[in-house]
């Protein structure tokens, strides 16, 4: 290990190690969102909510790359965090080819099997109406088909570089792709490609952002990082497959059901027509502002769980697990006020006032936002689980909040309050998950306190 990797990890005052990991990482996670509503953006600027919702309806689909980038990339970030807490370099090496060589083979066969079902795939998706179909299997195709591997992959990287210990080089990364997909959505959708053709030309430019920034992940390793991918003569026998899947399950279930949760969404909206559709797209994606800040911090700090979890420094994990919680569920409850104060305001940003669907878009996120700091501090304890290598509990979290819940929720509401209904789900789930976590936190710390205790008095 590098003299700052053990810096980092075991003797950086702990606020400081965790603002020195996540703040790239929130950065970069911010950097996607605005990407992602650059793309909302520039789309609404036609005016056309076929265009709007074809977007909408391929996002499911191409956040599935996401689950698997989860998959690979956090479960083997927590496993080779744990790894370098106990000074193995065997173990971190084999856990790195794992995670490199086994998210290769999956997304491959992913974006394989959504060439071939592309129309029945995005009709699953809500996209079964003729003027958006056509639009959706556009972009699917460059997005997903042509551009899904090395999205994945890239993802995957900056998972393992910031296990390693170098989050600015992995936030840097992200950043880097983000920038260029906002440069580039303009010049293919208004410049390059003819009139009629801005979902192809957004989705040739996130296919492009999402490249460079694989290249660029690549070169750090390279030339800065401890990473070695090489597999050991008991890379199939030491059990570090089995640790990764196991970390990386619970992640990439939340990403798969969650995607899947907006897919039973936007199917059932479509029964309230397209405005309706593209109204809780743009809704969804403001949200997203709020879940991204979450999901930057608790990602950026979970190689610092798992590094302290191994090396049984627990007044360190227990720290920052109080500052990660702390922070999350608080900057989560400023932005829900600032949805519910400021909703049309930002949802006219991206639909023009005469859309029908404008109307959709603000009260859509009204209700999504209400589950923000709730939703916070489940993630925060999904993702220490992760990192403590408590697959199941975290597991049992994520089905929890996305698909078990939120989607018998949808179906129940809808009876009772419409389009409104089903928005709802997702906010009622949150909260349960939030109740449930608690509990099993408040279990796991009085369980690790009493082995500690009994420990010490063996000694």
């Amino acid at each position: 290990m590098h003299t700052e990797q053990i810096d980092l990890f075991e003797t950086m005052p702990v606020h400081k190690a965790v603002i020195k990991l996540s703040l790239p990482s929130i950065m970069g996670q911010i950097i996607l969102v605005i990407y992602n509503l650059a793309d909302t953006y520039y789309v609404g600027l036609t005016g056309r909510d076929e265009m709007i919702t074809a977007v909408t309806v391929c996002l499911p689909a191409f956040m599935f790359l996401s689950a698997i980038s989860n998959l690979f990339g956090i479960g083997g970030g927590a496993a080779y965090s744990r790894a370098l807490g106990r000074k193995n370099r065997k173990r971190c090496c084999n856990v790195a080819s794992h995670a490199l060589f086994g998210c290769i083979a999956v997304s491959a066969v992913y974006c394989l099997m959504a060439a071939v079902f592309r129309d029945a795939y995005v009709d699953l998706l809500g996209g079964r109406d003729a003027l958006v179909h056509g639009i959706s299997v556009q972009y699917l195709l460059i997005t997903v088909v042509l551009g899904g591997m090395t999205t994945a992959a890239g993802a995957m990287l900056a998972h393992l570089i910031r296990a390693d210990g170098h989050s600015a080089s992995a936030g840097t990364g992200v950043i880097l792709g983000g920038v260029l997909n906002i440069l580039l959505d303009p010049l293919f959708m208004f410049v390059i490609l003819p009139s009629g053709n801005e979902v192809l030309g957004a989705a040739i430019a996130t296919a492009l952002s999402n490249l460079a920034s694989c290249i660029y992940f690549a070169a750090v390793i390279r030339k800065n990082s401890t990473l070695v991918f090489r597999y050991g003569e008991d890379a199939f026998r030491d059990g570090s497959m089995r640790e990764l899947v196991m970390t990386g399950l619970p992640a990439c279930m939340m990403t798969l059901l969650e995607n899947i949760s907006y897919a039973f969404l936007d199917a059932l909206m479509a029964g309230y027509g397209i405005a309706a559709q593209a109204g809780v797209g743009v809704a969804k994606k403001i949200n997203m502002l709020a879940h991204a800040i979450v999901r930057g911090l608790s990602q950026g700090v979970l190689p610092f769980f798992a590094y302290n979890y191994a090396a049984k420094n627990d007044m360190r994990l227990r720290k920052a697990f109080r500052l990660t919680a702390g922070s999350a569920v608080c900057v989560s409850a400023v932005l829900c006020v600032s949805y519910l104060l400021m909703a049309p305001q930002l949802v006219s940003l991206f639909i023009l006032p005469q859309s029908r669907s404008l109307y959709y878009g603000i009260v859509f996120l009204r209700i999504l936002c209400i589950g923000c700091p709730f939703s916070a501090f489940a993630y925060t304890v999904i993702s220490f689980f992760q990192a403590v290598n408590r697959g199941i509990r975290s597991f049992f979290l994520a089905i929890l909040r996305k698909g078990t819940a939120d989607i018998p929720m949808m179906f129940l509401f809808r009876q009772f309050f419409g389009a409104k209904g089903i928005t709802a789900a997702t906010p009622a789930a949150d909260l349960v998950c939030a109740g449930v976590s608690a509990v099993l936190i408040t279990k796991w710390i009085k369980v690790r306190h009493r082995q500690a205790a009994d420990i010490q008095e063996a000694v």
